[in-house]
Formats: structure tokens, sequence, C-alpha cells
């Protein structure tokens, strides 16, 4: 995985995506280039590569007989199997499959294990602290063709993503907004003022910080877009940054500096927004005021 996590309905969990990378230092361990344990299964060579960066399921018979090939012990065998069954499922969106675009796919599968998420959102509130009215009035701008039933299908996902921040193992969320996410009216003012509700409501949580970057604070470095960075509690899995490209696509980066990167830019908005809005509720507060008018 360098500059793409693998889409379509076959997007990984982290776990499959963990298991991906133990097959490839098992590999490398044993000595064994690609081709050769293509050889020993009688596959392709893209066969091996595409189950190292978690791009296919993790075929059973397959991993069995490349962990003997590498020279795992049976009771690692036997637990490596049992992760890559586990592995395999369907993660919870798999019935919402048919309302993500592809290259949103892995991003829920990494939204919903990861232990940190820092989120940069300059035009919308962030997915995960949209009400429902806000989160259809942005995604049918985004759909115009969609039909109604379409339309909540999507609505739908939307607020089941946001199920992970009451879990009793919920991530810490830390998101920075621009003030024009915060003034451009979605929907109506009666919908903006329960957004801002909701924003003052979920910004009382504990792992949840919010931070406001107003149109006075200038230029800085996030105004290149959206930038979502992921950290997780498992340490095999290095952090991962995912950023839109255009209306269609993403990419998820993974390689260390494009990770630093993004990582010092995220902290140096957060920390421009801290000086100019030290109290973002209070500014909230303002803000519902104006749209209540």
């Amino acid at each position: 995985m360098t500059d793409a996590l693998p889409s379509g309905s076959s997007a990984p969990t982290v776990l499959r995506i963990i298991l991906g990378k133990r097959l490839k230092e098992l590999r490398e361990r044993s000595g064994l280039r690609l081709d050769g344990a293509a050889k020993a299964l009688r596959v392709n060579h893209l066969t091996i590569r595409r189950m190292e960066n978690a791009q296919v399921g993790l075929k059973v018979p397959y991993v069995k007989e490349l962990l003997r090939l590498y020279g795992v012990s049976d009771a690692e065998v036997a637990e490596f199997i049992g992760m890559a069954e586990r592995a395999n499922r369907p993660g919870w969106w798999y019935p919402f499959r048919d309302a993500l675009p592809d290259w949103f796919r892995a991003y829920v599968s990494l939204e919903t294990d990861a232990e940190v998420i820092r989120v940069y959102e300059p035009h919308y509130v962030t997915g995960l602290l949209q009400t429902r009215d806000y989160a259809r009035a942005v995604i049918g701008a985004g759909f115009p063709n969609d039909d109604e039933e379409s339309l909540e299908h999507r609505v739908d996902l939307r607020v089941r993503r946001q199920e992970l921040l009451e879990r009793e193992d919920a991530p810490t969320l830390w998101v920075v907004l621009e003030e024009t996410a915060l003034r451009r009216e979605v929907g109506s003012p009666a919908v903006m003022s329960a957004q801002l509700d909701r924003l003052l409501e979920v910004s009382e949580l504990p792992n949840v910080t919010l931070r406001i970057v107003p149109l006075s604070a200038g230029p800085h470095p996030g105004t290149g877009g959206h930038v979502t960075y992921f950290r997780f509690a498992e340490r095999e899995l290095q952090d991962i940054v995912y950023t839109e490209v255009g209306l269609t696509s993403a990419v998820y980066l993974d390689q260390r500096p494009d990770v630093v990167t993004h990582l010092e830019a995220l902290t140096r908005v957060s920390l421009l927004a801290a000086e100019h809005v030290p109290d973002p509720r209070t500014y909230m507060s303002n803000l519902r005021k104006e749209f209540d008018k």
C-alpha cells in the first residue's frame, strides 16, 4: 500500500490489511520472492501481491499453503487462519455498498477501526457530526439525480456511521472546521440552527474536540482541501491520510513523508484555530442566534 487502498465492494477491514502485511513480512523473512510464492501455489504472482496489499480476500487454502511454505508453526497457522476468516467477513457497511462511491468504501472501514481521527473540513460540517436534515441537503446536492429512496439510503449510511462516537471504545475525534462551513446555509436557517445545536452537544463529549478557523485567520497550510488522518491501536498498521481529488476520486497515503506533512499541516491549522477562536462553543452559540433571526 503506497498511495491508495483497494476499493470496491471488497473494501478491506483493518484486520485484513494487517494480515496482508504479515504475509508479506513472512515471505520476505523466508527469502522468497513473489514469483517463488506464486509458483508454489500455481498462481500468478499478482495473486500473491494482491493478498499482501489487501486488494482481495484471503483465501484460506492459499493462506495455509503460504504459511507452511514460509515455515510457520502449526499453532501459528491455526491462529492466523482464524484471523483470516474474521477478516474476510463483510463489514457492517456491506448492506450500504450501493450507497458508497468505490473510492470511499475503504474510508468507512478505516473510520470504523481507527483509534484517532483528525479532520480538516473547509466546506461543510464533517459527516460524523451532521444532523439528518443537514446530511440530506448536502448529499442531495452531491447526488442530484438520486430518487428519494436512494437519497434516504445514503443518509441512513451517514447517520449509521455516527454511532461510533457513542461506542465504549469510541475513537478520539479532532475536527477543524472553516468558518465558511458554518456560515454556508445548508437546507434552511432552521436546519442550520439544529446543526449548530448538534455541534454544541457533541463538543461536550470527552472524546471530541472541535476547532473553528475564522476567515480573518488568513491563508494557512490546510487550504488545499479536505484531509482526514487515521491512527490505529494496532501498531502493525501505520497512520493513513485520506484526501479527496476532484469530485470522483481520493487517495489514501501511508508513506511516512506524506503522512508527516499532512499531520504537521493539521497541527498548524488546529493551533491557528485555537489562537483565533479560543472558545468555539461561544462562537457557535452566537452564530446560531444569527440563523434564528
